[in-house]
């Protein structure tokens, strides 16, 4: 006989199967020999029914005894908390020494699984709180010794643009920082509790923006045919939008970026400028749709953990569109009634 165990219990491999057998096969003996006796009025028409039912019943019983474990494991399965697992409610050694082998299996199982996840929930907040912490804390520092350092009156011209050029690497390091947690955990706290108008995001992504493209021939536009609001995580709204702001300005080194505000969608569109070639001189080069950029990487990202479908689009001169649809937005009125 086959047999399989692990720890301190011993399972024995078909003994659910054989149980059953042995369950219906009494079953079927017990009913085929009290329907003879009927038939050939050795019993009483109501002794063979009332056999037949008890037969049933215990047979019915039987099975329910036999997939107790099963309906076990279902409840445990069933009420699992992701947010505090117990893997030692799946531990085969709390079965019964005679569960099925295969029912000890899926215990088995399902314990290593359970196990794994409550490892990698805690390697995940042990990462993001750690990430957190030491790439924010160096990144202010560098930070508040750039300002310090912008407000120097003896410093060059070239002094100046190296200093601009930092606090544009430093923004864009925070944003990426701030992209790259958001993505890590399994959950945002901020996802179902914050409620925000759109563009007002936008118009102070706008501003921080423009500042970062200082001395580059970009001019960034709002247009506002509508107004609406979210119900979710400002701050991954904000990021989303960054990424796809610095996307549309990285497809031209000359021309507008537009972002429009439609109902429930906003579009981020790039309007290159492209001067006429003299005297042989080569035009300014038009960098294409970029569909496989860092930026629209992570937007890309964010989108789909957050159900906000996004939509590429290349149109002719040099027009590249990047669509962000919200399926539930608010009005904007009624929030600000609030």
């Amino acid at each position: 006989m086959n047999s399989s165990g692990k720890g301190t219990g011993t399972f024995q491999a078909g003994a659910f199967r054989r149980r059953m057998t042995w369950v219906f096969g009494l079953q079927f003996l017990t009913v085929v020999i009290t329907s003879v006796m009927g038939v050939y009025n050795a019993a009483p028409l109501a002794a063979v029914i009332a056999v037949i039912v008890l037969t049933t019943a215990l047979a019915w019983l039987a099975t329910q005894r036999e997939w107790r474990p099963i309906s076990s494991l279902a409840r445990l399965i069933n009420d699992w908390d992701e947010r505090k697992p117990d893997p030692d409610a799946l531990q085969p050694q709390r079965l019964a020494r005679n569960t099925d082998a295969d029912i000890a299996s899926l215990a088995r199982g399902l314990h290593g699984f359970a196990t794994r996840i409550a490892g990698y929930n805690q390697r995940e907040r042990n990462f993001t709180r750690d990430a957190s912490h030491e790439l924010r804390s160096p990144l202010t520092v560098i930070k508040m010794s750039v300002d310090m350092l912008a407000e120097e009156e003896s410093l060059s011209d070239f002094g100046n643009r190296s200093v601009r050029r930092i606090q544009r690497a430093t923004r864009e390091m925070e944003t990426l920082v701030e992209a790259l947690l958001i993505l890590a955990r399994e959950s945002d706290p901020g996802v179902d509790t914050e409620r925000f108008v759109v563009n007002d995001v936008l118009v102070q992504e706008l501003d921080s923006a423009r500042d970062l493209l200082a001395g580059r021939a970009i001019e960034l536009q709002l247009q506002e045919p509508a107004r609406f609001a979210l119900k979710g995580s400002r701050r991954v709204f904000s990021v989303l939008c960054w990424q796809l702001i610095r996307n549309a300005c990285q497809q031209t080194e000359k021309g507008r970026v537009v972002i429009t505000v439609f109902p429930g969608m906003v579009a981020f569109s790039n309007h290159a400028s492209v001067p006429a070639a003299a005297d042989g001189a080569t035009p300014l080069r038009v960098h294409g749709a970029d569909r496989h950029g860092f930026e629209l990487a992570i937007a890309q990202r964010i989108s789909d953990r957050f159900e906000w479908p996004l939509e590429l689009q290349t149109l002719a001169g040099q027009e590249n569109i990047a669509r962000i649809r919200f399926p539930h937005p608010l009005p904007a009125d009624a929030l600000a009634a609030e």
